[in-house]
């Protein structure tokens, strides 16, 4: 998790330069503070403590889909993925980073303005990053299926990492943990399932990986590509379907993929014990090669990753 006190130090992108992070401030009155008028990445940087490098992951990957999140929200980003990712390095780079880094652009509606609209409004984009290690446990998470609705792609886009919208993954979230749980899984508005509250879900049956399609109100997650490259390269099945409620409840291994929780496997959903009770030979597999590949360590995958320094 992120350090104490991080906010308070380092480098951030705003208003088109480099600036101290203390310094990067928006008004109150900012309409994306007051109405949510905003999307964002989260990218990770891994850093290799034996090669002393820094290695940054599928950052054109995230500013396509930023991209693409803000022009459902017409917001103009004025750089090109190119730019973007060059700001990134240069941003790391001024921030002499020696660990494991989490990095969060936003684009958003920037006037001063009580206006419930996105159009006629300021278009802004800032950057900034920080230190953070494991978001959630990778082993042995303790899951329960929400009562809390995913959003529908007709309510809000699903596929738009939107500012807002992660109001609905929160109480989602919050439920998880006053429950005495880890995390939330969400179902749908048709009842399937679509997604935990902030990242994508896998689970194997009979030594096939399954996951929900795009279509199940999911965010078209990065991370959620990468296993799917994995599974390939070792010649996993892979099934790309709807999922039941209670598939959950029988499948032989479950696991959270994305940029926060990495590869987490599931251990227990709503009392109910996974497989084994541990992290399942699919999982670990793919997990392990996971770390290995966004440190820079396996060859088969280093376009994943770009070395910072």
């Amino acid at each position: 998790m992120a350090k104490e006190g991080w906010a308070l130090d380092g480098v951030a992108f705003f208003e088109g330069e480099l600036v101290p992070l203390a310094h990067a401030k928006v008004s109150i009155a900012t309409h994306a503070f007051n109405y949510g008028t905003g999307c964002f990445e989260g990218i990770r940087a891994y850093w290799n403590a034996d090669e002393r490098q820094l290695y940054l992951l599928k950052a054109d990957a995230h500013y396509r889909r930023m991209l693409r999140s803000a022009h459902i929200l017409t917001i103009q980003i004025p750089y090109s993925v190119e730019e973007l990712v060059q700001w990134t390095l240069e941003l790391l780079r001024a921030n002499h980073f020696e660990s494991d880094v989490y990095i969060r652009p936003l684009a958003y509606k920037a006037d001063p303005a009580i206006k419930v609209s996105l159009g006629g409004l300021r278009d802004a984009f800032s950057m900034f990053a920080l230190p953070m290690g494991d978001y959630v446990p990778v082993q042995g998470l303790r899951v329960q299926v929400s009562s809390w609705r995913r959003l529908s792609d007709n309510m809000i886009p699903s596929r738009a990492k939107v500012t807002g919208a992660y109001i609905n993954a929160a109480l989602a979230s919050e439920q998880a943990h006053r429950d005495g749980y880890d995390e939330a899984i969400m179902l749908a508005d048709d009842g399937h399932v679509s997604e935990a509250s902030s990242s994508n879900l896998f689970l194997v049956r009979q030594g096939t990986l399954v996951t929900t399609p795009v279509t199940a109100d999911i965010l078209e997650g990065v991370t959620r590509q990468l296993v799917l490259e994995l599974a390939q390269a070792n010649h996993i099945p892979v099934e790309i379907r709807p999922i039941d409620r209670t598939e959950l409840y029988t499948a032989d291994e479950l696991f959270l993929c994305g940029t926060g929780v990495q590869l987490a496997a599931i251990t227990e959903v709503d009392h109910r014990v996974v497989g084994t009770g541990g992290t399942g030979r699919i999982t670990g597999e793919l997990q392990s090669q996971y770390f290995q590949a966004v440190r820079g360590q396996l060859d088969a995958f280093r376009e994943w990753v770009i070395p910072v320094y």
